[in-house]
């Protein structure tokens, strides 16, 4: 299994993950350790964990997170609808 949290590099807050939601799909989280959370569902039921991950990792290491995650998510073919934030 792929890890499932990645925080920003160098002592960063921002924090991206991936969790099992109660209906068994899969759904991207992301904090900034401070005041702003948001949450995306995964809309391929099947989305492979390992290039999830990769999205994610890459994506938290960038200046704007969140638009970084969307251009990682894209490029991956990972469709995501925003449903917390």
């Amino acid at each position: 299994m792929a890890h499932t949290g990645f925080h920003a590099p160098n002592g960063g807050a921002d924090f991206l993950g991936f969790r099992r939601a109660r209906n068994g799909g899969m759904e991207v989280v992301y904090d900034d350790g401070v005041s702003r959370r948001m949450v995306w569902r995964v809309e391929d039921a099947g989305v492979d964990e390992d290039r999830l991950a990769d999205a994610l990792s890459q994506a938290v290491g960038a200046l704007r997170v969140v638009p970084a995650l969307m251009a990682e998510l894209k490029k991956r073919a990972i469709p995501v609808e925003r449903i917390a934030g």
